[in-house]
């Protein structure tokens, strides 16, 4: 068989980081063995029943059959401007400040080729999701990663970036409730990210992805709750992680009418649209009952808690997240990222995902997720604890 050489580009572009994790692991329970993933991002839950039925009523539909309008039904989007008006506060314009994509991913891909040159400087977040640091290249863009510390609640300090950077900065990607951290974005920090944007004219992006999981009473906040923020920036939302939606692959972004606009152009090019019959699941979900949202949320906190105390039980000072559904655990003494995840998967059959892989500044930390359920929690410790890996070290 021909073998072709693929462009510079491809060439250029790093493995997936997920992907290479989770070969890694599947070769261990390719052996036959037991496997409890903490690595996972994927939701355990079950969409709520209410959108399937939504979702098929809407298959039946021949108005759904054909081509979906570009950047999404009228319908999904004055559902996504009530759901912004209820949940937030925050007023939307349905034909302008809104546009609708297969997935948030989409838009974090799109989102350096829509607004980025090449020489630009996309600002984000190290640690922070491993997509920031690749899809700017497609667009020929750079990435600088804001160091970001346990000390500072993992806020960024804009003060700390270099004026060469500044100078260079098309965009700023931010992420909270925080992946991989599980840290929040307060008030202040949101008034302080507008203030930045307006001084140095740098849009803002706000990836919500967990925006429904706020732990120990706390709500988080939407980045358009912000004086300003509508201004400035955009904000994307997917419906994945709230209402377990991940195999419908779809998701918006609201905001600055520019910036949608551009996004929307883009995605009009390289993308085909939504599916209708999801669309109507989607706007279903979001005008309908709240209470699995809920549920889910108080699921999330119940594991966190399980995760965390069973952590602490066995020796490990962890730190529990405020939000999100994961936890940034710092590695104990001796280990790098990489080299604790392959002992807990070696010696305790635990998958975790190392922490290298989501910035330089995250070599000291691992991500678990709480995609399991309270008793494989428990019994991750448990597996921990006789492993050994924290008994020869000083944690």
């Amino acid at each position: 068989m021909a073998e072709f050489i693929p462009s510079r580009q491809v060439q250029s572009l790093p493995a997936n980081y997920f992907t290479s994790m989770d070969r890694r692991i599947n070769s261990v329970v390719k052996q036959g063995i037991d496997v409890i993933h903490l690595h996972t991002g994927s939701p355990d839950q079950p969409t709520p029943n209410s959108i399937i039925q939504a979702m098929n009523k809407a298959a039946q539909n021949p108005e759904n059959q054909g081509y979906p309008p570009a950047g999404g039904k009228s319908s999904l989007k004055e559902a996504i401007s009530e759901f912004y008006r209820r949940e937030y506060g925050v007023s939307i314009d349905p034909e302008t400040e809104i546009t609708v994509f297969d997935g948030a991913t989409v838009a974090i891909a799109a989102l350096p080729q829509a607004m980025l040159n090449p020489g630009d400087v996309m600002l984000t977040t190290d640690p922070g999701y491993p997509m920031y640091f690749v899809c700017p290249s497609l667009a020929g863009a750079e990435v600088y990663g804001i160091p970001v510390r346990a000390e500072d609640d993992f806020l960024p300090n804009y003060k700390t970036i270099p004026e060469d950077t500044l100078q260079k900065a098309r965009l700023l990607m931010l992420n909270y409730p925080n992946n991989p951290t599980g840290a929040m974005a307060t008030e202040e920090f949101f008034a302080d990210t507008v203030r930045f944007s307006q001084e140095h004219h740098i849009p803002v992006v706000h990836d919500f992805a967990y925006g429904a999981f706020g732990f120990d009473g706390k709500r988080p906040l939407s980045f358009l709750q912000t004086p300003g923020a509508k201004e400035q920036g955009i904000e994307i939302y997917t419906f994945s992680k709230t209402y377990n939606m991940a195999g419908f692959r779809i998701g918006f972004a609201v905001g600055n009418a520019s910036i949608i606009r551009a996004l929307s152009q883009f995605h009009d090019i390289d993308h085909s649209d939504v599916p209708s019959a999801i669309q109507d699941a989607a706007a279903a979900a979001l005008l309908g009952s709240q209470q699995s949202v809920q549920e889910l949320c108080a699921l999330y906190e119940r594991r966190r808690n399980v995760l965390v105390s069973s952590m602490r039980g066995i020796g490990w000072d962890v730190r529990a997240p405020k939000g999100s559904f994961f936890c940034w655990f710092k590695v104990p003494e001796g280990y790098t990222s990489e080299s604790f995840a392959d002992a807990l998967l070696e010696r305790a059959h635990v998958a975790v995902a190392p922490g290298a892989g989501f910035g330089a500044h995250g070599d000291q930390f691992v991500r678990a997720g709480l995609l399991e359920s309270e008793d494989r929690l428990r019994e991750a410790a448990e597996r921990i604890k006789a492993s050994g890996v924290l008994q020869t070290l000083n944690v």
